[in-house]
């Protein structure tokens, strides 16, 4: 009785499958009702204790768009230095289209959250946990529109909620680049690079315990 047409169910599945953390845009615009339709996406995302932690600054300014591309590159340098062997290698990598998007978006968590007890007593995380499920639907809501999106996490925190005057306790925790693609990757792109694979999803399933692994 609850369960969808085959079709919605389909591109349900669909979209899941085929969302994917893109890199390259064209520079076209976002159409702004479909902006706002991604932005509502992302409000109807669970929440703990129905708290809603997360707050969405667009980025309009192409000089702020700059800076924020500055503070990625200091940080895709630091990271790059951190991986050792790995580095020149990272280094080759795109990890991010801030340049190109149509559209910039910075997510980030409420301040005072320290109020939100339900859920959160043992398990403060759960903030971050429900930006995380509303950055997803965003996701999934733009790949459905045949919008890319690209979840940019190579920054320093501090010096971001910094530049775009956050109050004491907020926190940044994604830059997202959003816009048209002239197409999506075939696999997620550090797969496509070598960068690494997806492991065996029965790898990764246990039943009643967590298991001995020699």
């Amino acid at each position: 009785m609850n369960r969808y047409p085959q079709a919605d169910i389909d591109a349900v599945y669909r979209a899941i499958r085929e969302r994917r953390d893109m890199r390259h845009f064209k520079p076209d615009p976002v159409d702004p009702d479909t902006l706002q339709r991604l932005l509502a996406a992302a409000h109807f995302a669970p929440s703990v204790g129905f708290m809603q932690p997360w707050r969405f600054i667009r980025i309009h300014d192409m000089d702020l768009r700059h800076r924020l591309h500055a503070l990625v590159e200091e940080e895709r340098i630091q990271t790059a230095r951190a991986l050792g062997e790995r580095e020149e290698e990272f280094m080759k990598l795109k990890v991010e289209g801030l340049r190109e998007c149509g559209e910039v978006l910075v997510a980030a968590l409420m301040d005072g959250r320290e109020r939100h007890v339900f859920g959160r007593r043992t398990l403060p995380e759960m903030d971050l946990a429900s930006v995380a499920c509303a950055i997803q639907n965003m996701w999934l809501a733009a790949r459905a529109e045949g919008l890319g999106l690209g979840w940019v996490s190579i920054f320093d925190p501090a010096k971001l909620a910094s530049l775009l005057a956050m109050p004491a306790g907020a926190r940044p925790v994604a830059i997202l680049c959003i816009g048209h693609v002239e197409a999506f990757y075939q696999k997620p792109m550090l797969e496509q690079e070598n960068w690494a694979r997806r492991q065996n999803l029965a790898d990764l399933v246990y039943q009643d315990r967590w298991p001995d692994i020699e």
